[in-house]
């Protein structure tokens, strides 16, 4: 029995000598990636050097509870006498709110980390070059269909994400914040959130054309 012979891929066409150094231009985009690893890199430093802070406060450490609270730009109630007069501020201590603000804090470092990884892997993989990960068993679900139409989705996504909680962490700290301030930082959140359906929506409208014509 004579077994058929295998089938070659074919060769990709060999570009001119000006589309190829315009194509491999794609390259210079390399670097940029590469400094968002270094960004990523921060990213992880200032995490660990928060959640230090986090845990020594809940020891009883005072040095670390003061930079945990000034790095959360948090004010402790002042102190009023009976005639209304400002006397002084509540010492600081580990209350609930500081706990929690501390720990959104922390949440939105992971977010932010997650868009990054996102923006490395998925632009690298679209407008640079391919990773074959096809079959790794961590490859990401949503690489095997990613595109520049997909990943502005998901990046919309994920900074409506990051915008929630800066919005969260501020209403939960209001009282240090005016009533300006909560007024933008909503009106800013609900323009990221409609950008983000209307990125979408022009996407469907975009796949729904070209699925038409074929």
């Amino acid at each position: 029995m004579v077994l058929p012979p295998e089938s070659t891929p074919p060769k990709p066409a060999r570009l001119r000598p000006i589309p190829n150094f315009i194509f491999m231009s794609r390259w210079l985009q390399l670097p940029l990636y590469l400094g968002l690893i270094l960004a990523q890199c921060v990213y992880v430093f200032h995490f660990w050097v928060e959640l230090v802070h986090l845990v020594e406060a809940a020891f009883g450490d005072q040095a670390a509870l003061a930079a945990l609270i000034e790095g959360m730009g948090y004010h402790f109630p002042a102190i009023v006498d009976a005639s209304g007069q400002v006397i002084g501020q509540q010492a600081p201590k580990l209350t609930e709110t500081v706990i929690m603000l501390a720990v959104l804090a922390l949440i939105d470092v992971v977010m932010i980390s997650n868009l990054l990884i996102m923006v490395i892997v998925g632009g690298y993989e679209t407008f640079v070059s391919r990773m074959h990960l096809e079959g790794h068993p961590d490859e990401p679900e949503w690489l095997s269909h990613v595109n520049a139409s997909v990943l502005k989705v998901k990046l919309g996504t994920a900074i409506i994400g990051i915008s929630s909680i800066h919005l969260l962490k501020t209403f939960i700290n209001a009282a240090n914040y005016s009533q300006k301030v909560l007024m933008w930082q909503t009106i800013i959140h609900l323009t990221f959130l409609l950008s983000a359906v209307a990125i979408a929506y022009t996407d469907k409208l975009l796949n729904s054309s070209q699925h038409g014509d074929h």
